[in-house]
């Protein structure tokens, strides 16, 4: 019942006298009536006005109707048809967090635009404010507690001179946070859980009202398949796909399955059909998104539905049984690559557990799909992993990487860490910085370890190591990701990467920036260069192109080098391979790191 809470919040509706159960009309009945004949005409009467009455589906089901005698039934309802529409309110967003909440903020944004918001970029501007937010740590959520503060005292100010501003919370820390929110601070109108996005227009109905609204209930079956996202690409030459929500992993320190809940899997025709449709945009890279993404499962048609049992990376387990049937992750990577050979495809983020050899085949056969694989660790210590519930050890994780580069040689590798972890002790750190040095990652995203509550650990395990002890293991791991990508980055000195464009170097208006295939940042002059015809003219370098680069030095986060002509994907073939080919004689593992 507290789903419909909310409900109830807003401006009353009068029913009709007869809809209510006047239980004192008994004592006005014959006082001669046997107590029989009384007590079954009670009962009767009862029956008929509960007949005659509103039904549960009257409260909630926006639009409804309530017959009234002598009026249209489509004139009288719970909500009126329009009451939800946004008559060109400007909405502000600001998203925090992963890709996924930047997803969620265009598939909020489409919601919304389709009930008559207009989106802004002026926050002064703005008739109400919606913070996409992540929970994934406690300083993620600290931004945002002190961001409502600056938000509220805003809104304080504007209410003497215009119309009230109303704040909204979405997300992760909706669903975790919601009675903080709404009873002890008091900072919000709106809350909306990430599955709960199609109702944002009537919650803000209701908030106009001058009530707090909220809907934070977790689906099972939620993907938003049937919304296009409201895409909003920088230059219009990349976009993230949403492919799949939720996790089922439930690693004991991730608050993901409780704040986004179970896996489900957005069927592959809708994510075939926005794909076409940014191709036809022009777009030149997607990254399909999801918690645990290379788990993609499309059940949602019966032909999808076999009895063949899930693969899984070798030597690696689950928490949960294993999964039956459906379109696996390598059929729809393979489907999505034909739709446009000349567009880059990524994914993120995959859990090691999900790769098994059909889909790494797959990644080194196809020349438009990236050759850079995020591969979480989390740690180098077989007893830190088993506390985490990871389902793998540090050799089998070891042997994935083997498996990898045997199979991709020019593949790049990313990874997460987390120093600090529930009994982390000094040998199980060192053990971390060995990986770290035996692997060689493209990219790092380390961090210390911050307990969330619900999760496995809080329940379970004991926050036992000092924070300053979590900070200088952590300074050490970046430390260490910084040293190999130094000495790695510096064997790519003199090879060619094929590089999209992003635009303006931020630190030089002199200077583009891009990105290679294996998702290294690449700094170059803004300069003409020829042509993939060679009789033509030079021509200059725009966002979205693909330009081939001369890497001419290097550092622990970014190459810089001298573009020398435009290029495609089908011609990068050849570049890939020799740039394999010049990584094998000069190094052993492939190494730069960006750490957060």
């Amino acid at each position: 019942m507290r789903t419909l809470k909310t409900l109830f919040c807003v401006p009353k509706t009068r029913f009709p006298l007869r809809y209510v159960l006047l239980r004192r009309c008994c004592k006005l009945s014959n006082t001669n009536t046997s107590p029989e004949k009384k007590k079954t005409s009670v009962s009767d009467n009862f029956r008929a006005l509960l007949a005659s009455g509103p039904r549960f589906q009257d409260f909630v089901n926006t639009g409804v109707s309530v017959t009234v005698s002598g009026e249209d039934p489509e004139e009288q309802g719970y909500l009126s048809g329009d009451l939800d529409m946004g008559r060109s309110r400007k909405v502000y967003f600001e998203t925090y967090g992963c890709q996924m909440n930047v997803s969620d903020t265009e598939i909020a944004q489409a919601i919304l635009e389709k009930k008559g918001y207009q989106r802004t970029v002026h926050l002064n501007q703005a008739d109400v404010v919606l913070l996409v937010t992540c929970s994934i740590r406690e300083k993620a959520e600290q931004t945002i507690w002190n961001r409502l503060h600056q938000l509220t005292a805003m809104k304080r100010k504007r209410l003497r001179t215009q119309s009230p501003m109303k704040i909204g919370i979405l997300g992760c820390m909706a669903e975790r946070l919601k009675t903080e929110l709404l009873e002890r601070e008091k900072l919000v109108d709106v809350i909306a859980g990430p599955d709960s996005y199609r109702d944002l227009p009537r919650l803000l109905t209701v908030a106009d009202g001058g009530h707090q609204a909220h809907n934070v209930l977790l689906s099972l079956e939620e993907t938003y398949a049937d919304i296009m996202p409201v895409h909003r690409a920088p230059q219009g030459h990349s976009a993230f796909v949403s492919i799949m929500r939720g996790c089922d992993n439930m690693c004991s320190y991730c608050i993901v399955p409780f704040t986004r809940g179970r896996e489900r899997s957005r069927p592959v025709s809708s994510i075939l059909e926005e794909v076409r449709m940014l191709s036809d945009q022009g777009v030149k890279e997607v990254t399909l998104l999801g918690q645990n993404v290379n788990s993609y499962r499309d059940a949602s048609e019966e032909q999808f539905c076999g009895t063949d049992v899930t693969k899984l990376s070798r030597g690696f387990n689950t928490v949960y049984r294993s999964k039956r049937g459906g379109l696996r992750f390598s059929d729809l990577l393979d489907r999505v690559s034909h739709v446009d050979p000349d567009m880059r495809i990524r994914f993120t983020s995959p859990h090691p557990k999900d790769f098994p050899d059909e889909v790494l085949h797959l990644i080194s056969e196809r020349s438009n799909i990236c050759k850079q694989i995020h591969l979480p660790a989390q740690s180098g210590s077989n007893q830190v992993l088993k506390a985490m519930r990871r389902g793998y050890s540090r050799e089998a994780y070891l042997d994935l990487v083997n498996n990898i580069k045997r199979i991709i040689p020019a593949v790049s590798l990313s990874s997460d860490f987390i120093s600090g972890f529930c009994g982390e002790t000094e040998d199980d750190h060192q053990q971390t910085l060995s990986l770290i040095r035996e692997v060689g990652y493209n990219l790092g995203f380390l961090f210390a370890y911050s307990m969330r509550k619900k999760t496995h650990a809080f329940h379970r395990l004991q926050d036992d190591v000092p924070a300053h002890m979590k900070q200088r293991r952590l300074e050490e791991c970046i430390g260490v990701f910084r040293q190999e990508a130094s000495r790695v980055n510096a064997a790519l000195i003199g090879s060619s990467q094929l590089v999209l464009v992003e635009g303006e170097s931020k630190r030089s208006a002199k200077d583009l920036c891009g990105r290679t295939d294996g998702n290294m940042k690449v700094i170059f002059p803004k300069e003409d260069v020829t042509p993939q015809h060679a009789e033509s003219n030079p021509a200059p370098i725009n966002a979205g192109d693909y330009v081939l680069v001369k890497i001419l030095s290097a550092t622990s986060q970014s190459l810089r080098g001298q573009a020398f002509g435009h290029s495609n994907l089908d011609r990068n073939r050849k570049t890939w391979r020799e740039t394999s080919d010049h990584r094998a004689g000069c190094v052993t593992s492939d190494s730069t790191t960006i750490t957060g």
